[in-house]
């Protein structure tokens, strides 16, 4: 659910999707050129010099933001959810079908990372350390849920007890009354002066991805770019899979309603997702939808719109289910099963507060390959081809949000099916809006 139409602040008025993409594309052919040029000092002074340390500097500044991020976002995501014990059904269906459909996610993108092997044969290994330590136990990873110790878990970066531990804190704050509004009031601003970081270190990717992916191609040629396109294709397809087969199968399942109808009525709506990328910015369009469009009703819509905008990430959750496998598998590491537990995991407990910023989502995914112990270095790939599948990330999105929304309006007796199957019903006409104009004299 990211947001990928912010403007560089420099005078050239490109955006950060432009910026990123020419540092790839500069650093591919920088690299190409700098394997065919003689001399020591290349390798000395260039190679592992001046590109490995701006590269470094980037990976740490995205490390950096980890730890506070998480913890931050979803203290106000957990307390913006508002008291348990008053959220009762509608909340709980609610909650309850986005995180399944994000577990759903992730499940078939690991699944198909694993079998489609994305990364296989790209051998980078030597181009950066595997510094992981041996795969904990499926029993280790369940015991080590809540922290001994939360400031020790945070200094180490152990992320699923942080994930945990922030989001006990964001329920907590809900039941604590006027103490617990003033500290969300804090968190709420501190999460502000987080987000405008990310924006500071996102601002400077396009030179961090630049140095990483020059020293990339020319330590180890054009081969993975190869590996690269395969992944694009595979994380396309399997958000098709999960926009087309998942979604209506869901549909069909609790409703009993024609999922090609809901299909249908979803285009406007995902053309707008396209054009901005923004689940928080189509919010406006996915609520006309779902109300004019499909029938729910303004009670429902209202909350679940807003709410799936906020923690449904199952756009994201496939993406970072196959960047996952695909940088293992290009590292020549292989994942144990407790491993791609703890990737499914992490991302279903993270989706809860995830905001909708550029580079949110590449920063959670530092937060899974630093679980698993997988070199960030691959961030680099996947930061220059991720632009271009932020837009149909958020269609998926969004149509996660429209579907549950009709799921539980319809179990809450709040869905017009008339207006449902009608196919004509919201749709404004031009004569519609020159009767709607007002007059002229």
């Amino acid at each position: 659910m990211t947001a990928s139409k912010q403007k560089s602040s420099s005078g050239s008025g490109l955006s950060l999707n432009t910026r990123i993409m020419i540092g790839l594309f500069a650093g591919i052919a920088a690299g190409l050129l700098l394997r065919l040029m003689p001399g020591n000092w290349i390798d000395v002074f260039l190679i592992d010099g001046l590109f490995q340390i701006v590269g470094r500097l980037f990976i740490n500044a995205l490390q950096m933001l980890v730890v506070p991020l998480v913890v931050v976002s979803l203290i106000c995501g957990a307390s913006a959810l508002g008291d348990p014990a008053r959220l009762g059904r509608l909340g709980g269906k609610t909650l309850l079908l986005y995180l399944l459909t994000t577990g759903v996610a992730v499940t078939i993108a690991i699944t198909a990372g694993v079998l489609v092997q994305p990364g296989a044969g790209a051998d980078l290994s030597s181009a950066a350390e595997y510094t992981g330590a041996a795969a904990p136990s499926l029993v280790e990873v369940l015991t080590n849920l809540v922290p001994k110790n939360p400031v020790a878990a945070m200094a180490s970066g152990n992320m699923i007890p942080i994930i945990v531990f922030s989001l006990l804190i964001g329920v907590a704050l809900t039941m604590s009354g006027e103490p617990g509004k003033r500290t969300r009031a804090f968190f709420e601003d501190f999460n502000d002066v987080i987000m405008k970081l990310v924006s500071i270190v996102m601002y400077v990717a396009p030179y961090g991805v630049f140095a990483l992916i020059t020293r990339l191609a020319a330590t180890t040629g054009g081969e993975i770019f190869g590996n690269l396109a395969v992944y694009i294709l595979l994380v396309l397809g399997m958000l098709l899979l999960h926009l087309l087969v998942t979604y209506p199968l869901v549909l069909t399942l609790f409703t009993g309603l024609n999922p090609l109808t809901f299909l249908k009525k979803m285009r406007a709506a995902w053309l707008f997702a396209f054009s901005t990328a923004s689940s928080n910015a189509t919010i406006p369009v996915t609520l006309d939808t779902v109300e004019n469009r499909l029938g729910a009703h303004n009670n429902v819509a209202s909350f679940t719109v807003p709410l799936g905008a906020t923690i449904n990430m199952d756009g994201t959750a496939i993406m970072q289910g196959i960047a996952t496998a695909f940088i293992a598998q290009a590292y020549g590491v292989d994942l144990s099963i407790s491993q791609y537990l703890t990737v499914v995991l992490m991302v279903i407990m993270a989706s809860i507060g995830a905001a909708g910023v550029p580079g949110v989502g590449i920063i959670l995914l530092a937060t899974v390959l630093i679980q698993v112990g997988l070199p960030q270095e691959g961030i680099a790939l996947i930061i220059g081809v991720d632009r271009i599948l932020d837009m149909a990330r958020t269609a998926v999105n969004i149509t996660g949000d429209a579907m549950v929304t009709t799921v539980v309006a319809k179990s809450e007796g709040e869905l017009d099916e008339a207006v449902y199957n009608d196919p004509e019903a919201g749709v404004i006409r031009d004569h519609d809006k020159l009767e709607a104009a007002p007059s002229t004299v």
